[in-house]
């Protein structure tokens, strides 16, 4: 059993920056892949960042690349998601997720281990 646990929220301004963290407890994050997630009220949750568990491979949607950089310390058992240029449309609860690794994916049905979330507010 893995539990993640998020942290790092808040309310910036827009074109602020935030740098979440999700640590993990129970067992080790290594060779899990690690997805970040976003859910704003009355919409799906989205796929907003993924790292495999080596750390060599991200992928990002076209709605954060260039903004969004995921990255993982595995001595740490954590997972970061460095979040500049935000923009009021990124306002949602962001979760961490994990999932036994292999192809690395955006689909949250894949991922087994979550977090509670943690609130992004991005304010124009």
């Amino acid at each position: 059993q893995v539990q993640l646990v998020e942290s790092g929220g808040g309310l910036v301004q827009a074109g602020g920056s935030l740098r979440l963290s999700c640590a993990a407890s129970g067992r080790t994050l290594s060779r899990y892949d690690m997805g970040w997630f976003r859910q704003a009220p009355g919409k799906e949750r989205e796929f907003v960042a993924g790292i495999n568990w080596p750390g060599g491979i991200t992928r990002y949607p076209d709605s954060v690349k260039g903004r969004f950089t995921v990255s993982r310390d595995n001595a740490k058992n954590t997972v970061y998601l460095q979040m500049n240029t935000l923009k009021p449309e990124d306002t949602a609860v962001y979760y961490c997720a994990a999932r036994s690794s292999g192809i690395l994916t955006s689909r949250a049905g894949d991922y087994r281990y979550w977090g509670q979330g943690t609130q992004v507010t991005v304010s124009s």
